[in-house]
């Protein structure tokens, strides 16, 4: 059977990622319940945040790159909130068709109408856990996002050895 040449490592590391998976799901899912009255989805919401969030305006690239997404998708829906007038596009001193993308005053208006929706939800999903297992789950998050980063790296640098 495949699954009896997984080092125990491996399969807790597949355990965790189907869990991962199916957290995924449900946060998606309860994301959309919770901005749905905003007019936003999840994947709006979380474009948003990340353009929020950013420490200076970014290129679309940037931004899924960043989110760990396809730059097509996250185009697309900023050309959506673009249409609404939530986001902007700016020119990019460094690139002549990667413009950068800020909020407008509505989409900042709506990103913090979200987060107050946010806070009281994560605030209770959060109750009675601890701080130091929060941690321990970053710190194991991290260090995944960080070696399939460096998988993917490698695999852009040499292709032909995939």
């Amino acid at each position: 059977m495949p699954d009896e040449r997984r080092t125990e490592e491996g399969k807790a590391v597949t355990a965790l990622i189907l869990d991962v998976f199916r957290l995924n799901g449900r946060l998606q899912l309860a994301g959309d319940r919770l901005v749905s009255e905003l007019g936003l989805t999840s994947a709006r919401w979380q474009i948003l945040g990340a353009i929020a969030y950013s420490d200076r305006p970014e290129s679309v690239a940037w931004h899924a790159r960043t989110m760990g997404v396809h730059r097509q998708g996250v185009q697309r829906i900023i050309n959506e909130l673009s249409k609404e007038g939530m986001v902007e596009f700016q020119p990019n001193p460094h690139h002549k068709r990667a413009h950068l993308v800020v909020l407008t005053p509505k989409g900042q208006e709506l990103f913090e109408a979200a987060i107050a929706r946010q806070i009281p939800w994560v605030n209770e999903l959060s109750e009675g856990l601890s701080p130091d297992d929060i941690a321990t789950a970053q710190n194991v998050v991290d260090r995944l996002k960080t070696r399939l980063e460096e998988a993917s790296t490698r695999q852009d640098q040499n292709p032909t050895q995939s």
